[in-house]
């Protein structure tokens, strides 16, 4: 195998099949990208037996052939060559040469042969996106994926299509956020779950992609298809909470705050919370006015906001961290909070897009 290409489309590719090679494992290979040239394109594939990434690079390899080569060696071999041509030349032996300009490493690479092939998913059923709209969407939702292996199938986001609309939905027993947007779908209706990981790298995947992401589903794994790489995933199996029938319909007390003066204040108060001392923020809705405040044994914090609306003197209890997330995921300067009482679930959402919903749950307050 001999090939050569720019560092900068090199790095690129090798940096999105590294993303899914597995960190240790008992086959060594899957520790390896597997290069692969043929006919005019060099092909770089990362794989953890759980998620793959295939990256494409379009060039006229000068030989085919394919080796396995150790993913943090060939990647800080790219990332510290000079920015010119880099040449790859691998012999039957697995010796492989990459030169650079003057700079020259030869290293050992495994057989291509022990490399476990990826799923070839059946295109049964696909749809469209915008890179940014996926990637905000997962972005916006991902941090509620469980991480309880007990309900394996909450270890990810469901992907729910009906009625011309996406719904991405992570839910971990304490908190759900859901996330929708209009979408064109080869089926009307179709309902798949994507694990959590595999989401963090799609996300990261179209933060470089200015492109649509062609999602195919198969029977059992998934593919997402964003530029000249590609994504293949297992999908979870189970049933999946009915989001829909969870969600509070009458919900009494309804307030508006700035959602920056909200962040704020809860990062405020959050700071005598840590791991060990995981009290409650409590918050005290007024008319007008949220009051917060906490109480660790670190000592005493409080602090108030004003807000829109009657709060009918509720006070509830939030997990610290379950509150800023929900927080920070709101894309509009304002945020509705609605309210039953002190101990049902509390929804957020932006004033100006009703494409967003939080749930959480409260904790239960010491008197």
């Amino acid at each position: 195998m001999k090939f050569s290409c720019e560092k900068a489309i090199l790095l690129t590719a090798v940096n999105a099949a590294a993303r899914t090679v597995a960190r240790s494992s008992s086959i060594v290979g899957l520790e390896g990208i597997l290069v692969e040239a043929d006919r005019d394109t060099v092909t770089f594939t990362g794989y953890n037996l759980t998620t793959g990434v295939r990256a494409v690079i379009n060039t006229t390899p000068e030989k085919s052939g394919a080796v396995v080569i150790n993913a943090r060696l060939l990647g800080e071999i790219i990332r510290k060559s000079p920015d010119d041509y880099i040449t790859f030349d691998a012999d039957e032996n697995m010796n492989v040469k990459i030169t650079c300009g003057p700079s020259e490493f030869s290293i050992m690479g495994l057989s291509a042969g022990d490399y476990p092939d990826l799923p070839a998913p059946e295109k049964e059923k696909s749809l469209n996106l915008p890179a940014d709209t996926l990637r905000n969407m997962i972005s916006m939702t991902v941090f509620a994926v469980s991480d309880n292996e007990s309900k394996p199938v909450h270890t990810g986001s469901l992907f729910d299509i009906k009625d011309g609309s996406l719904n991405i939905v992570a839910v971990d027993g304490y908190r759900m956020a859901i996330r929708r947007e209009p979408v064109t779908s080869t089926v009307p209706e179709m309902s798949f779950v994507v694990p959590g990981p595999a989401l963090r790298e799609v996300e990261r995947l179209c933060g470089d992609s200015d492109e649509d992401v062609v999602i195919n589903l198969g029977r059992r794994h998934i593919t997402f298809e964003i530029g000249d790489v590609t994504l293949i995933s297992r999908l979870l199996e189970g049933d999946f909470i009915n989001y829909e029938a969870s969600i509070p319909k009458d919900m009494p007390v309804s307030v508006i705050a700035d959602t920056h003066a909200l962040q704020t204040a809860v990062d405020r108060v959050s700071l005598i919370i840590n791991e060990r001392l995981k009290n409650p923020v409590r918050c005290n809705f007024e008319e007008g006015v949220l009051r917060l405040n906490c109480v660790t044994p670190l000592g005493r914090a409080n602090d108030e906001i004003a807000i829109e609306g009657d709060g009918g003197d509720i006070e509830i209890g939030f997990n610290n961290r379950y509150l800023s997330d929900a927080i920070k995921a709101v894309p509009d300067e304002k945020v509705s909070i609605s309210l039953i009482n002190a101990i049902s679930p509390c929804i957020l959402k932006p004033i100006e897009d009703d494409k967003y919903l939080f749930m959480v749950l409260p904790v239960r307050l010491k008197v």
